[in-house]
């Protein structure tokens, strides 16, 4: 009995379905006839033909375009609009219409015969109105947060921009002062080559240059002798073992003898019978070195000792010995001008001291007793120091010019600047075995836990 009432209600349902069922609120005008009378017609969507009005919405599918069955599944190209009343409408595919499933787009049941589905439109609307209050909060929320780094962002380009011109004018005075250090290097310099070649003028230097001299030439001279002396005694020791003593040849036999006794060898007859010359040499050896005064060297010394004696540099001795008698002694802070002045104050001081103290030596007023090797070395430290920090400031400018570049970059912390409040922030999560770390517009990092 329920089967049969189920095949019996929609064939009146379909017969009494209006015209615009299914129909989207912008072609509510265009289902309309074209022409009125007994039997008025109504024309496709598409102009390709022209239907019976009756035949709108009457499950049988007549245009091309399936524009005549908006309200029913007959057509396979055409689409069902849900009006949603206390929702917002949507459109379906047709296929979906009257196949006996509640579609979520149509919340008032209008796809499928009256009676199959509930219309909950009211309930869907309100929770979809409660989201979108949600979502319009969580929109304004954000929006003021972004706001927020916006100004961040422009707070730190007027601080970047204040950086710059700080830098800017922190390196015109570094620049002054490489300039003003580096002409006193470079008297500085002057001043010490003047000195040195003043200093290589004195009696002290002098003896030393000779001495080194004559050092080298007795070297050379010594060498020389060697080497004859070398030659030589081959010479008598071939014509000691070579001569013929049976010839009676005094003068042969007087050179032999005299070269046995100088070099301490035994006389040559005596050599088979002794066993031969070993050791022949130690007493002759040992006797010139008992012969020696006391601090002097023996050949062996002489040999090792006399080339880094040649090589010593006598100008770096002349400038340690100087250094050495013009030490002062224990000053007293009293007379320390600089520990009284302010340290800004200290480089003008020193300058002016300095160049005071300069012309004064020029015009042969005073006398420097410091070392000027020194004063050099000091002055050309002072001049590597303040080119070391001007390399420095103008880093620092350029990688401030380099971060305000980037401050308003599409690529980098968005047009207007608004992510360079999140620059650095670290998130982590921890894991167990590890923690998992990204630093915004920076690296991602994973540290064990353990060990």
């Amino acid at each position: 009995m329920v089967l049969w009432l189920l095949f019996v209600i929609p064939l009146p349902v379909l017969a009494a379905l209006d015209k615009t069922h299914g129909v989207s609120p912008a072609l509510v005008s265009k289902y309309a006839p074209v022409t009125s009378g007994s039997s008025p017609t109504w024309q496709c969507l598409d102009g390709s033909k022209e239907i019976a009005w009756s035949a709108v919405n009457d499950d049988y599918c007549d245009c091309p375009d399936g524009s005549d069955e908006p309200g029913t599944s007959a057509c396979p190209n055409s689409v069902f609009y849900c009006r949603n009343e206390g929702h917002i409408g949507a459109t379906i595919r047709s296929s979906r219409v009257n196949d006996g499933i509640c579609e979520p787009e149509c919340c008032d049941g209008s796809d499928e015969l009256l009676g199959v589905c509930e219309n909950h439109c009211r309930e869907t609307g309100d929770a979809y109105r409660q989201q979108q209050d949600a979502e319009r909060k969580l929109h304004k929320t954000g929006s003021k947060i972004r706001s927020t780094y916006i100004a961040f962002a422009h707070k730190e380009k007027k601080r970047m921009e204040a950086l710059i011109a700080l830098k800017e004018q922190e390196i015109t005075a570094r620049e002054k002062e490489v300039a003003r250090l580096r002409d006193i290097a470079e008297r500085a310099e002057s001043i010490s080559a003047v000195e040195l070649e003043h200093k290589k003028e004195s009696q002290l230097y002098q003896s030393l240059t000779t001495h080194h001299t004559a050092l080298k030439s007795l070297q050379a001279e010594h060498k020389r002798h060697l080497e004859r002396e070398k030659a030589l005694g081959e010479i008598l020791d071939s014509l000691r073992t070579g001569y013929n003593p049976n010839y009676q040849d005094m003068a042969v036999l007087e050179a032999v003898r005299g070269w046995e006794t100088l070099a301490g060898l035994p006389h040559i007859n005596d050599v088979a019978k002794d066993g031969g010359e070993e050791g022949a040499n130690d007493g002759s050896q040992t006797k010139e070195d008992e012969q020696l005064e006391e601090g002097m060297w023996n050949a062996e010394q002489i040999e090792k000792e006399m080339k880094g004696l040649l090589s010593t540099d006598h100008i770096s001795l002349l400038l340690e010995y100087e250094k050495h008698i013009n030490a002062p002694g224990v000053q007293s802070v009293l007379f320390d001008v600089p520990s009284y002045l302010p340290e800004a104050l200290v480089p003008q001081y020193e300058g002016i001291r300095d160049t005071v103290t300069g012309f004064l030596q020029y015009l042969g007023i005073v006398h420097g007793t410091a070392d000027a090797s020194a004063e050099s070395n000091q002055a050309r430290k002072n001049l590597d120091d303040a080119e070391h920090s001007l390399r420095l400031t103008r880093e620092e400018e350029k990688n401030a010019r380099l971060d305000l570049s980037d401050l308003f970059d599409p690529d980098g912390f968005g047009p207007q600047g608004e992510w360079k409040k999140l620059d650095g922030l670290c998130l982590s999560k921890d894991t167990g075995d590890y923690t998992y770390e990204v630093c915004l517009f920076d690296e991602a990092r994973q540290k064990p836990n353990k060990g």
